[in-house]
């Protein structure tokens, strides 16, 4: 389980590190060629982090199923060398096209989450998943704890650390220094993963196929809506659509929000200021997820935390763009708490309750969590496309049609989220009405 961790680690950091910097880095790209208009400018914001999800919407369901035929070693460990090449790449970018390309090649290869949580399937008993699963998420949150708080301290050495980094070639490419760092991070886990992670899909258990890689390709979308056609996961892996569709609405407006002027309604942060604030994020995503989880699921149902955890992370995104920099900044540390617990609450809950119909049902739980997978690909496509859009088109406006927009709309899909829980009937009640509960 430890070089899983760190597998999952280097993964989020990959995600996670440049989300103090991206803002600011595709913001300067733009401005070189000539687009100025702020609506516009910022739109690219939201086309380079979908550019990644896109990636991991087409491979992860390829990945999930090649994992199911080959074991899931291999897969993970392809994984950590495209991260370690493109994120070299990434911080190299001099253009818009070429930073598009290297995070669409860093997610086409990074598609591997789903492959983690089905090792984690295959090495399980009933009833260590949950806190499985809940160790897989504290990794998530070690992530978001980690990569944006390097992501900030790192960005710009040249001013920011000086000393042998107070070069012209650190001026001209300020966004290299924590690129390498993560690359280095990927390369140090794929070292440590040839040698000491074990396969854990047994060669009995593994599927054959003689089909292509490439009508694999073809079958993405044929992949996940087999899986809709299961009834109690389907419904699962469709709240878990919701859920991120909103969640990463967020991550494209976040920063955008935070480094507005005071005077337009923002906080005025830096790099820095906004890797502190995904720090304390990640904090407390790991506290919850790596001690909190397992308690909470003795205690209470499965369905009952995903439904408060959804509520929670709702709330808390919602209420962002309300915390003004007039106001106590424990206003808006207690929104990013919010929604911060919610995320840590709802995600393993949700993953053991896939992995338990995956498993009564007698379905591949590689090819069911690379479904919900491609469809969080998918989410993290529409997600900051959406809010790229409404961003550019009310970031300047006022009222109903304001930079509260994009908050309000992510709540919605919350609200749609929750509904559609209250409806869900799971392996977790049928216990809770045996047992008396």
């Amino acid at each position: 389980m430890g070089i899983l961790f760190l597998v999952v680690l280097v993964d989020m950091l990959g995600l996670t590190l440049v989300i103090p910097f991206l803002t600011y880095f595709v913001q300067d790209l733009a401005s070189a060629e000539g687009i100025v208009d702020t609506g516009s400018r910022d739109f690219w914001v939201g086309i380079v982090i979908a550019t990644y999800s896109l990636a991991q919407f087409i491979s992860t369901p390829i990945l999930g199923s090649i994992s199911d035929r080959i074991g899931r070693r291999p897969v993970l460990m392809f994984g950590l060398a495209a991260n370690s090449l493109f994120f070299i790449v990434f911080g190299l970018s001099g253009s818009l096209a070429m930073a598009i390309i290297a995070r669409f090649l860093a997610g086409a290869g990074n598609g591997n989450i789903a492959v983690a949580k089905a090792y984690i399937g295959d090495i399980s008993e009933d009833d260590q998943v949950a806190g499985r699963m809940g160790m897989l998420g504290a990794a998530f949150g070690l992530g978001f704890m980690i990569g944006p708080f390097l992501g900030g301290v790192l960005s710009d050495p040249a001013t920011g650390i000086g000393g042998p980094f107070d070069t012209q070639f650190w001026s001209d490419y300020p966004y290299l220094l924590p690129c390498l760092f993560s690359s280095a991070m990927s390369a140090i886990a794929l070292i440590l993963a040839a040698f000491m992670l074990p396969e854990s899909l047994p060669q009995e258990s593994r599927q054959e196929s003689a089909k292509s890689p490439i009508s694999q390709l073809g079958e993405t979308f044929t992949s996940i809506a087999s899986v809709m056609r299961l009834p109690n996961i389907s419904a699962l892996v469709n709240v878990n659509f919701l859920f991120l569709v909103g969640f990463t609405m967020m991550h494209g407006t976040f920063i955008l929000f935070t480094s507005m002027e005071p005077e337009s309604g923002g906080l005025g942060w830096s790099e820095r200021e906004n890797g502190w604030v995904f720090a304390f994020i990640g904090l407390a995503g790991v506290v919850v997820q790596g001690g909190l989880i397992r308690p909470l699921t003795q205690r209470f149902s499965l369905r009952g935390l995903m439904l408060v955890g959804t509520v929670l992370t709702g709330i808390g995104i919602a209420s962002i763009p309300y915390a003004s920099a007039d106001m106590s900044m424990l206003i808006f540390w207690s929104f990013c708490a919010a929604f911060a617990i919610g995320n840590g609450i709802y995600s393993p809950s949700q993953s053991s309750l896939l992995t338990f119909a995956s498993k009564e049902g007698g379905h591949e739980l590689g090819t069911i969590m690379g479904a919900q997978e491609g469809l969080g690909a998918l989410a993290r496509i529409i997600g900051p496309l959406l809010s790229a859009v409404i961003w550019s088109e009310t970031v300047e406006g006022s009222g109903l049609w304001s930079y509260h927009t994009c908050f309000r709309v992510s709540g919605l899909f919350f609200l749609v989220a929750f509904l559609m829980q209250l409806g869900l009937r799971t392996s977790d009640d049928s216990k809770n009405a045996a047992g008396g509960t």
